[in-house]
């Protein structure tokens, strides 16, 4: 059997990813079409509130645009962040048979059951989550919620623990 990425966490975080994406792309029409095309009043009116501008309009008019850069950003960053990880959990493999286990998550060598020095299943009721730590020293961790199969691996590590 086999990790695989979990369909419903790789969805929502990429569609998390998209909204902001979207919001990113929406910043840098306002910072590059709209603002700059607005004219005086109506900018004062919607951007400004009608506040007193008292002869630095050009300025805040400059600021409002490049905020709006700021803003295009930082949710392209996030974008970028969040469709990251989700990319690396998709990269973190691991298949196992009635003896060992192998992959990415145990740095690529083979990790027999018997060799499972320990476990910390204290979040493992709430969370889904399993730390696993080899004899040797490895150690990594099994979440439910970012790979579909992680719950039948975890039943078969703590099953070989007692």
């Amino acid at each position: 059997m086999k990790l695989t990425l979990n369909r419903e966490f790789a969805m929502r975080h990429l569609g998390v990813a998209v909204l902001f994406l979207g919001l990113c792309g929406w910043f840098l029409y306002d910072g590059a079409v709209t603002y700059p095309n607005m004219d005086d009043a109506k900018f004062s009116e919607e951007i400004l509130h009608g506040r007193d501008k008292q002869g630095g309009f050009d300025r805040l008019k400059k600021e409002a645009i490049n905020r709006q850069y700021q803003f295009a950003g930082i949710c392209g960053i996030a974008a970028l962040l969040i469709a990251a990880g989700v990319g690396r959990c998709r990269l973190q493999t691991l298949e196992w048979d009635d003896a060992q286990m192998c992959g990415s998550l145990t740095g690529g060598k083979p990790l027999a059951f018997a060799d499972v020095s320990g476990v910390d299943d204290r979040r493992w009721e709430k969370k889904g989550i399993l730390v696993v730590y080899a004899r040797d020293g490895r150690r990594f961790t099994l979440d439910t919620w970012h790979h579909a199969g992680a719950k039948e691996l975890a039943g078969k590590i703590l099953k070989s623990r007692t």
